[in-house]
């Protein structure tokens, strides 16, 4: 009886459909020959970083961007290339900048204008003060002693010397560690605090200029004479009226020393830098490789196209946006997929993440009631709004893959605490076990363009990425160009991410993480931070 009794049943099996979630062997294999064979990821790369260089949202290279990548989508024969705006605020770019210490002896110091300050409309001079000035509760200090200053506003510091290599890969133990479960925290008052030091920033601009000060500098977080330049007063109406300078370490530590000593050092500043206001919208670039299912169903891949200034935005983002586009122009060499494949370069990602938050609102889910939150008020606020509404885009959203980590191969891909897609990206990323792709670790990660697709229960993901020397020297500095870049590695990247898309695009839905809805508070006892 029970012999029969299995026989039947596995006589049954062969009449239901199998899940299928299995890699495609045979486009794998195509894929991979495209794509080491005929790569144009570099050439891709090459033109972002060289000729175009830095994509400050709304900024003229951001602009010039947008249309080339459109041009380049519509060559390789990629459908709907188009543009979907969303409001940020102006334009801003450095067309100069010359920061000089005038005495005790001249010295052209490493400096960066930061962004959407204004100029100095010709060169201003003073002699510096070092006023730390870190909260409001610190203006009472600096009262009356600043009228005629270059104000040094960062505390100062020591130094630091590198402890290890700034260069490195993962470690099969480093990953390994990376496999860990992470409880979900939720702390409904920390927007709140964010919102606070954001308004810090006004706050301190108001007291400079009540106080007459010529112009303030902060310090570079990074030694080795690298400067970023992040500024983030970018919506209408929010411009500040003191020009403002990060100076490398080195060179604003010799001014505190000096200063420390009453020589009191003299420094001018000439920032032209423009604004423009032209259109106050930021655009997203979006194309897609057409599917057959008539249903409109879809799965995406997305890097941010935007920059900051100071270098020429190369592994931050010109690398992730070179290997989404060159996934795109692999893919458009293959058969027609099942679900369409849809490809985003988004804007004011270094802003708060709002160019996959404005698609995410209009394509698949609000939050909350409507909200007239601007810039990256926008971003603090939105992920403490409740209920969740979906749209009936979100049904049809089947994954997301995000590129956001530099130039550095892929080494495997998080499963953002969704148990159940781990067996199949294992399975997907065999055919990449030897070149280093293996590693499926259970832990979220955030920071990047994938978070509101997580965030409104849909399966977004981040790759993991060898560090290189992202997080040690390039990330946002000045010296992010071309040079840092690892061809190798960029073409591993784009292969696996073009046969991940294969096999989202062809097989089963992924599972879905559970729609969210309003969790409780993770310490109920926590004493307020004001």
């Amino acid at each position: 009886m029970r012999k029969r009794l299995l026989a039947a049943l596995a006589a049954t099996a062969l009449l239901i459909p199998a899940a299928s979630q299995s890699t495609d062997l045979t486009m794998t294999t195509r894929i991979m020959d495209e794509g080491f064979n005929r790569s144009r990821v570099m050439l891709t790369a090459e033109y972002l970083s060289d000729q175009i260089g830095p994509r400050l949202t709304n900024s003229p290279g951001m602009r010039k961007a947008e249309g080339w990548t459109m041009g380049k989508f519509s060559e390789w024969g990629l459908t709907n290339v188009h543009k979907e705006g969303f409001e940020f605020g102006r334009g801003w770019w450095i067309e100069s900048s010359l920061v000089k210490m005038v005495s005790p002896r001249p010295i052209q110091l490493t400096a960066i204008p930061i962004a959407w300050t204004p100029a100095t409309n010709g060169t201003v001079t003073g002699e510096v003060i070092v006023a730390p000035i870190g909260n409001p509760g610190d203006f009472a200090k600096w009262k009356g002693k600043l009228r005629g200053k270059i104000v040094l506003v960062t505390k100062p510091d020591t130094g630091s010397e590198p402890g290890q290599p700034a260069f490195k890969r993962w470690t099969d133990d480093e990953l390994a560690k990376m496999d860990q479960f992470q409880q979900p925290t939720y702390d409904p008052d920390a927007a709140d605090r964010r919102m606070k030091r954001l308004g810090f920033a006004k706050a301190m601009d108001a007291f400079l200029q009540e106080e007459g000060a010529v112009a303030y500098a902060t310090k570079s977080r990074l030694d080795g004479k690298l400067v970023h330049g992040e500024g983030y007063l970018f919506g209408v109406g929010d411009t500040v009226k003191t020009p403002g300078v990060e100076i490398a370490a080195e060179d604003y530590r010799r001014l505190v020393r000096l200063a420390g000593l009453g020589v009191a050092p003299t420094v001018s500043i000439n920032n032209d830098v423009r604004f423009d206001d032209s259109d106050t919208k930021a655009y997203d670039v979006i194309a897609d490789v057409p599917g057959t299912a008539k249903d409109g169903s879809y799965v995406m891949a997305g890097a941010h196209l935007d920059s900051w200034v100071a270098g020429d935005g190369s592994a931050d983002n010109g690398a992730g946006t070179a290997m989404i586009m060159e996934a795109a122009r692999i893919l458009s060499k293959m058969p027609k997929p099942k679900r369409t494949i849809r490809f985003a370069l988004w804007a004011g990602e270094e802003q708060g993440l709002l160019g996959s938050l404005a698609y995410v609102e209009n394509h698949f889910a609000t939050r909350g009631g409507a909200s007239t939150a601007t810039g990256m008020a926008r971003y603090y606020g939105w992920d403490n709004r409740w209920p969740i509404t979906t749209k009936p885009e979100w049904s049809k959203m089947a994954a997301y893959f995000n590129i956001d980590n530099g130039s550095g191969k892929l080494r495997g891909i998080y499963a953002e605490n969704n148990p159940a897609v781990v067996p199949i990206f294992k399975d997907w990323l065999t055919p990449f076990n030897s070149m280093g792709a293996s590693s499926v670790v259970i832990r979220k990660t955030g920071g990047t363009d994938h978070v509101f697709m997580q965030a409104v229960g849909l399966p977004g993901f981040q790759f993991i990425q060898d560090p290189l020397d992202y997080g040690s020297r390039i990330h946002h500095t000045s010296i992010d160009t071309f040079d840092h870049l690892k061809g190798e590695d960029m073409r591993q990247a784009a292969v696996i991410l073009a046969a991940f898309l294969w096999n989202a695009a062809n097989g089963d839905a992924l599972p879905r993480p559970p729609l969210p809805t309003q969790p409780t508070k993770t310490d109920p006892f926590a004493y307020p931070d004001e």
